[in-house]
């Protein structure tokens, strides 16, 4: 009985218990409903930006391009946590096996992972359009906007092919019980009874150059964009141009922040309640605040809005 024990702990095969929000809440069935509300409002205005610029012919450009990507990665990123969580709450189950959670981690990672290096990729051609406008066309052309976005898709999915198989393939004979609301990385490799500390600064090492790139690229692209901002002449292009980089950086603030607290800080200010609350910033808030963003403060996106619910109407009276 106790060799079959040892077993099933140390291969892996019996399912991991996800401990996660609505424990830690007084008011399980209305924090279901208020995920389930942003969950829909995340979908919701990140299919409609996408389409927007689909349909729209002003909003072909690399800009909304990389909005477009970013939607995307978006609307994968909350369905991979999100209705599982919503599931589990609604059925009373809060299991999930090993094969599951790998998969939700691999996804995960690499989401997050390509969203850095998009986030970056848009940093930089605001930095062009702004900097360079006579040669933008150039230099952001067709071929570059689509090299720059499959680099960053590549390079996501190099972080979870790293990092998911070593996590998966350790040894788990502690607890089963997850204290997070999805297979995150740091919260799995708590459950490890080996020695993990080689693997953990791998990780940081990792995690650091995952974020120093990105960092580095979008600190000195929007340097770049101050400086020149400083030195236009027209007032309104010098409101334009804040505009449409201050919103830009409201998202990368929220995501990076985030991204710190959990990958680069030690053990020692992590709480299973805090990182919980952190991830919820980059899983659930990021997401619903995308579309929000690049649209309520984008003249461009209000005006194809717009446009697209004036056609809807009248279409609607000719159908009468």
């Amino acid at each position: 009985m106790e060799n079959t024990t040892w077993v099933a702990n140390h291969t892996g095969r019996s399912d991991f218990d996800l401990v996660g929000l609505f424990s830690q809440s007084k008011h399980p069935t209305l924090l279901c409903v208020v995920i389930f509300v942003v969950f829909l409002m995340a979908l919701s205005g990140n299919t409609i930006l996408i389409l927007l610029i689909h349909c729209d012919v002003h909003l072909h450009n690399p800009m909304y391009f990389f909005i477009t990507q970013l939607s995307l990665m978006d609307v994968m990123s909350i369905s991979v946590t999100v209705p599982k969580m919503l599931m589990d709450q609604v059925m009373g189950v809060n299991k999930i096996s090993a094969p599951e959670c790998g998969m939700q981690m691999f996804l995960y990672l690499t989401l997050v992972g390509s969203e850095f290096f998009l986030l970056a990729a848009m940093a930089y051609d605001r930095y062009v359009a702004i900097c360079h406008p006579l040669r933008y066309p150039v230099l952001m052309n067709h071929r570059v906007c689509l090299l720059l976005v499959s680099s960053s898709w590549f390079l996501g999915s190099v972080d979870g092919f790293m990092l998911t198989p070593i996590t998966m393939t350790f040894p788990f004979c502690r607890s089963r019980e997850i204290h997070h609301f999805f297979c995150e990385v740091p919260a799995v490799m708590k459950l490890s009874c080996s020695d993990t500390s080689l693997y953990e600064t791998l990780m940081y090492l990792c995690c650091v150059l995952m974020l120093l790139i990105p960092v580095t690229i979008i600190s000195s692209s929007y340097s770049f964009i101050l400086f020149t901002i400083h030195r236009m002449n027209s007032a309104e292009g010098r409101k334009k141009a804040f505009a449409t980089c201050s919103s830009h950086m409201m998202v990368v603030i929220l995501f990076f922040g985030a991204a710190i607290y959990t990958y680069m800080l030690p053990a020692s200010y992590h709480t299973p309640k805090k990182d919980m609350i952190v991830s919820v910033f980059y899983t659930i808030l990021t997401p619903v605040l995308n579309p929000l963003i690049y649209s309520l403060r984008n003249k461009d996106v209000t005006r194809a809005l717009k446009k697209m619910l004036n056609v809807g109407s009248i279409i609607q009276e000719t159908m009468k």
